[in-house]
């Protein structure tokens, strides 16, 4: 399908089903001469993969990435990288009983009317599955930026549900299987994802990404905003059913001189535009906030149709996040920084300079 492309200068081509052979993507337009190797990969899977701790799917997936093209000697070459990763643990019989109807709050009606054929096995092209190669790609953008920018991009759980997660610092989000940026509820966040897996439902999720170090001058007015881009490439995501930039709604209860972010010398004194004015980065930190449905696939019955119209009851069988928001902080980043990397070369192409940094005159 045409749309499994994204990005104007880094392009990324995402392939596969769920249940297929491998998953994998194509990057195209990676500047030559990073230091790249799999290992630089592999580490932003291993954070997304499933089967990771008893509050995500158990799928078993080694998501082991191999790097089939674009990389000599360590280095990249500037020809497109090819990321390829094998599916192992795919049990389609877990779909046998709803290959003919319709989940509920799933793709499967969708892709029917558009396509008139899908994949049931594990919701195919529609599955989350897909983020693999996206993460994969991700991690390349994240290295390019990091190396020639210093760019920093991380993620975290904001709420579970109803129930809001504390902002206490980001080293305490590598250390919880929720990407939670807290120590102190942890316990609380487990209780209540068993609670719901026993009723044999799912919950949603809030998260955040924050992109610092971000160069002044990225992006472009009116039609390819950055914001808009951000926004466009977020809500791609499996689930993503809100995009927020900075302040988002809550900027509509505030007054012009409270959502100001006023400039001095030393910088913004606030960051309510979340570091993006005019769909232009402003080179402070990049904020932007996504809510996550309740994963659609739950043990419950729920009422439907099948192909032939016929009203049915939908149970779904397999292995499914209770929240599919514990597995997306990786996704988001990933996300945002081919965004970035997209909107660096953009830069560079159109002004021949990568942007300036903060300065008041």
């Amino acid at each position: 399908m045409a749309s499994s492309s994204t990005g104007q200068m880094f392009v990324v081509t995402n392939f596969g089903e769920s249940h297929g052979p491998a998953v994998g993507c194509v990057i195209d337009g990676c500047p030559p001469g990073l230091e790249l190797s799999a290992q630089d990969v592999q580490h932003d899977l291993d954070r997304r993969k499933p089967g990771t701790s008893r509050f995500v799917t158990q799928r078993r997936e080694s998501d082991i990435v191999h790097i089939l093209s674009g990389v000599y000697e360590g280095k990249t070459t500037g020809s497109p990288i090819a990321l390829v990763i094998y599916n192992e643990d795919q049990r389609s019989k877990d779909y046998g009983n709803i290959a003919h109807q319709y989940r509920p709050a799933h793709a499967d009606w969708g892709y029917m009317a558009k396509f008139g054929i899908r994949d049931p096995r594990g919701g195919g092209r529609s599955s989350a599955r897909l983020t693999a190669p996206t993460v994969a790609a991700g991690a390349v953008a994240r290295k390019w930026l990091k190396t020639r920018f210093g760019i920093e991009i991380r993620a975290c759980l904001t709420s579970l549900g109803d129930l809001p997660v504390r902002f206490e610092g980001w080293e305490h989000v590598c250390l919880n299987p929720f990407f939670a940026p807290n120590a102190t509820q942890i316990e609380e966040l487990q209780a209540k994802v068993d609670a719901v897996r026993k009723e044999g439902d799912s919950i949603g999720a809030q998260l955040m990404v924050v992109a610092e170090g971000v160069p002044a001058g990225w992006g472009n007015p009116v039609y390819d905003r950055l914001d808009a881009r951000l926004a466009y490439a977020l809500m791609g995501i499996n689930a993503v059913k809100g995009v927020e930039i900075g302040e988002g709604f809550a900027a509509s209860r505030l007054k012009g001189t409270q959502n100001a972010d006023r400039m001095l010398p030393e910088g913004f004194a606030s960051n309510h535009a979340g570091g993006i004015l005019g769909g232009i980065s402003t080179s402070a930190p990049i904020v932007a906030r996504v809510a996550i449905k309740p994963t659609p696939s739950v043990s419950l019955p729920l009422e439907s149709l099948d192909e032939e119209g016929n009203s049915v009851l939908v149970v779904t069988k397999g292995r499914h996040d209770p929240c599919v928001g514990l597995r997306a902080a990786p996704v988001l980043e990933a996300v945002v920084a081919l965004v970035l990397a997209d909107a660096a070369l953009m830069q560079m192409g159109q002004c021949g300079n990568y942007g300036r940094a903060y300065a008041a005159t």
